[in-house]
């Protein structure tokens, strides 16, 4: 394929929508740098155990996406944070933190999401009492074996799950739903029963949202086969017990009744937000859309495009997004700057 420029394409963010969007475009015969600002790619693949709906490896995903890039038109920057883009001519121009530049023909903002950092919500006391935990750090308990360690001792061996915590909520500013919550929920629930069959599971929701295929019946399968019990009802607080457990308050609004229960865990769900690199960079390209992600040309036909010409989108920099999801916007996003650079 013969294009209209020669500098390499310049992908922004080494997780999975980075790494898939390199390698489709290498193997379209173009050359990629894809800089990552973090010491290691994807590591909001790596730091998961299973990913659903078929609990397949999260490393096995992560060893095929790195392996792809493993080509010889795509160069690879880790510990290089990009502070700022320019339109330069027919291109585009990036500044490291360190002083050196690159130029390129084409720019993709794959800046991807962080997690809501549960300390805003203090009232659940995450940072304050050992039992209380994020879904991420439950995450990691699953891949290292450690939660069965963490529960051994404890004679009840309860688990609380709590939903949309930093995601639904007007005091964090945060309205809209992080998409990916309800269904991680389920399935760590279930990776907790199989680990540790005799734990007494609790799910506190707003409300249940299994949007993807086979979803809906990973949710039942968790409750007729694993005896996971659902509460619709919001927890107002939660507070150290003289035992060393949680204590949580909260209310039931099937039967309109409060409620108290002592916990050895509370996991909270925590919701995704813009990385502070999708934050910065948007702001400076002037594509700031709603609650700081990055604003695509349009929602249905141009979604990877901005109206900045040569500058495209990929990934949760965008939205919430599920890994899934992400990949398959990521190859659309290759294909877009394949027929951006298509010689007419």
């Amino acid at each position: 394929m013969t294009t209209k420029k020669t500098n390499p394409i310049a992908i922004i963010g080494g997780g999975p929508a980075g790494l898939e969007a390199a390698s489709i475009l290498a193997e379209n015969g173009l050359s990629v740098s894809l800089f990552e600002a973090k010491n290691d790619w994807a590591d909001n693949l790596k730091n998961k155990y299973k990913v659903f709906p078929d609990f397949s490896s999260a490393d096995d995903l992560f060893n095929q996406l790195t392996a792809k890039t493993e080509h010889a038109s795509i160069s690879k920057f880790l510990n290089t944070e990009i502070t700022q883009v320019s339109k330069e001519n027919d291109g585009w121009k990036l500044k490291v933190r360190n002083g050196n530049e690159y130029s390129a023909s084409a720019l993709l903002l794959a800046t991807g999401h962080d997690v809501f950092d549960a300390r805003r919500k203090e009232e659940f006391g995450f940072g304050i009492y050992d039992g209380v935990i994020t879904s991420l750090q439950l995450e990691e308990m699953l891949r290292t074996k450690q939660l069965s360690a963490l529960l051994k001792e404890k004679p009840q061996q309860r688990i609380v799950f709590l939903q949309c915590v930093g995601s639904r909520d007007i005091k964090t500013s945060n309205n809209y739903c992080s998409k990916i919550c309800c269904v991680t929920a389920v399935k760590q629930v279930i990776e907790v029963k199989k680990m540790i069959p005799k734990a007494e599971i609790f799910v506190f929701y707003m409300d249940l949202r299994m949007w993807g295929q086979h979803f809906e019946e990973l949710y039942c399968e968790s409750q007729e086969k694993y005896n996971i019990r659902y509460v619709r009802g919001r927890i107002s607080e939660a507070s150290s017990t003289f035992d060393g457990r949680i204590q949580i308050k909260a209310e039931d609004t099937l039967i309109g009744q409060p409620l108290k229960m002592t916990t050895d865990l509370l996991v909270l769900m925590v919701g995704m937000e813009p990385s502070q690199g999708t934050k910065n960079l948007a702001k400076n390209c002037g594509i700031c859309g709603e609650y700081g992600f990055a604003q695509s040309k349009d929602s249905h036909l141009g979604d990877n495009l901005t109206d900045k010409e040569g500058l495209f989108l990929a990934g949760s920099c965008k939205r919430p997004m599920s890994i899934t999801d992400t990949i398959t916007d990521s190859r659309s996003a290759a294909l877009e700057i394949v027929k951006y650079l298509r010689d007419e």
